[in-house]
């Protein structure tokens, strides 16, 4: 949900009174027309918010909190599940783990992990929190058509009030999917340093094996419907001539 330009001024006014538009704009790297239209037609996006709290040292969960539509995020960080964690990291380095894992003589942990969020990270977080009656809650709680939320992670996004929504119907920390979606940092989250990393090491080889084929099946689903849409597209070509 944008943010309501009034309270996005009295906000920014509140972390930045003596900078103007311009000043703000040039600091942040947000575009000038950008803002001006945002703040015209009423509606602040989240990222702007984001990239003028990062700009002035501002943790962008705390500046979040203090509108209306956030104020969940108020108060003390909960670290996330160890599922939320597992899923946060990218399928290609639950490969190389197991890879790892089952070559002679080596250990295994201690990989680098690539930074989050990853090509499905806001399905597999989702998946990670879902009991089984998740969606039909979130669904229930936000309005929102069963469809259009799966339409959403269909296509790896969420928009932040309804990963914030998500994430309270599911009972865990309220920044996990802004995590997910991108729209915030792990650190800025108060996400433990290398969580992610102590998760998998965590994970036995088993667990692990499990985990990376799952993610293999659905990246093969999800493969095989690009290259029949594909396919539909050249006919399609084909037979117009």
């Amino acid at each position: 949900m944008p943010l309501p330009s009034k309270a996005f001024q009295r906000w920014l006014h509140g972390i930045a009174p003596d900078a103007s538009t311009a000043d703000v704009c040039r600091i942040s790297g947000i575009k000038r027309t950008t803002l001006a239209q945002q703040l015209v037609r009423g509606k602040v996006a989240e990222a702007t918010l984001v990239s003028i709290s990062r700009a002035f040292n501002v943790n962008p969960v705390a500046a979040l909190a203090t509108f209306e539509a956030y104020a969940g995020l108020a108060g003390e960080a909960v670290p996330p599940t160890p599922a939320e964690l597992v899923s946060q990291i990218d399928t290609l380095d639950l490969l190389r783990a197991m890879v790892a894992r089952s070559a002679p003589g080596t250990a295994g942990p201690g990989q680098s992990l690539a930074a989050t969020p990853h090509a499905t990270s806001v399905r597999n977080w989702v998946d990670a929190i879902d009991d089984g009656e998740l969606r039909h809650r979130v669904s229930e709680a936000t309005r929102i058509a069963p469809q259009n939320f799966s339409a959403h992670l269909t296509a790896n996004r969420l928009p932040p009030e309804l990963a914030v929504a998500t994430s309270r119907a599911a009972g865990v920390g309220p920044a996990g999917g802004l995590v997910a979606t991108g729209l915030i940092t792990e650190a800025e989250a108060g996400w433990p340093a290398g969580a992610r990393q102590e998760a998998l090491d965590r994970m036995t080889r088993g667990e692990l094996a499990l985990l990376a084929g799952e993610r293999l099946q659905a990246l093969g689903k999800s493969l095989r419907r690009q290259e029949q849409d594909h396919e539909r597209t050249e006919r399609i070509w084909e037979n117009l001539g």
